[in-house]
């Protein structure tokens, strides 16, 4: 994933000016593209993002959905490497926090660095490559002094990683988190004690966020796109009796954090993500159809009402 992701990386530097981004080599040699620091970004900068978070094993698109009888502007995302290109790259499990830095890394340069050892160990999964691509959930560029700290850990040359970034209440940034459907899921089922791997194939699509004034509203509107809007249907080895359970149990209705805005229930907690309910971070709505029998098993339903609260209540 991670020289697909490099060679996707080529072909968007190569289209920086179309895509209102922002590259520059820092002295290391480590490349950084700004989709939304210093730069407009855009949608299509969005798109990129969410491609290079799949590690070049995703698709992702702009496409009409409906909730509730009513048209909304959503993104949809597929894959047929559910695991690797969703737990293995795209999930934000990487905290970079050198001396004076913060940002949540996702990519396939974490399948390199494995710094979240369990989780991997129950994937299977690593890589090693020569270079690498890490997206940064954040709103201040990568140094020197960052791309030292991730090619430690990574046991990569600086001059190997491209580091990709945006803040969430930019448009690309935005984009990037909403994209997250399908991950969203499979991380509740492996929470759920669910072997990922059995999911072979998945599809989900989730309302597209207006941007927010600032980064925590942010965070709130593209939680909610998911946990309110989010539609996903997964293809799972499975037997029909273990799928209609954990269908029953996989959407985000089945929290008590259920039913508000998400700033809302981040306030309430004060702003402490880890005193959330984890059983929330789900798809409003999942299919999860048996690969062995064909059935399909329908759990959850979208929540327009909150939707609205969250996108449209000022």
């Amino acid at each position: 994933m991670n020289e697909r992701a490099s060679a996707l990386a080529d072909r968007y530097v190569a289209r920086a000016y179309d895509l209102r981004m922002g590259v520059r080599v820092l002295s290391s040699g480590a490349r950084v593209i700004d989709a939304g620091v210093e730069v407009p970004g855009g949608l299509e900068a969005g798109l990129m993002l969410a491609e290079l978070c799949m590690g070049g094993l995703g698709r992702v698109s702009y496409a009409p959905i409906t909730l509730a009888g009513e048209s909304w502007s959503g993104v949809q995302v597929w894959t047929d490497h559910p695991a690797a290109s969703c737990m293995a790259s795209q999930y934000a499990g990487w905290a970079i926090n050198p001396e004076g830095f913060f940002a949540m890394g996702s990519g396939p340069l974490r399948a390199q660095a494995r710094v979240e050892r369990e989780l991997f160990e129950k994937l299977g999964y690593s890589e090693q490559a020569s270079r690498g691509v890490l997206v940064l959930e954040g709103r201040t560029l990568p140094t020197d002094d960052v791309a030292a700290w991730v090619a430690k850990k990574a046991d990569i040359l600086p001059g190997g990683i491209t580091f990709a970034i945006a803040p969430t209440s930019s448009l690309a940034g935005g984009v990037q988190v909403v994209a997250r459907s399908i991950e969203t899921g499979l991380h509740k089922m492996d929470t759920l004690g669910f072997d990922v791997a059995r999911v072979v194939s998945a599809m989900g699509t989730a309302p597209l966020p207006p941007i927010a004034r600032n980064d925590l509203r942010a965070i709130g509107r593209t939680n909610d796109c998911v946990l309110y809007g989010g539609q996903v249907r997964y293809t799972v080895i499975g037997e029909d009796d273990e799928l209609a359970q954990l269908a029953e149990r996989l959407p985000s209705s089945t929290s008590p954090d259920y039913g508000t805005p998400f700033y809302d229930i981040f306030k309430r907690y004060d702003n402490d993500f880890y005193k959330i309910d984890p059983m929330l971070f789900s798809p409003a709505e999942v299919w999860l159809t048996s690969a062995t029998s064909g059935r399909t098993f329908h759990a959850g339903r979208t929540n327009v009402d909150v939707l609205r609260a969250s996108l449209f209540g000022g």
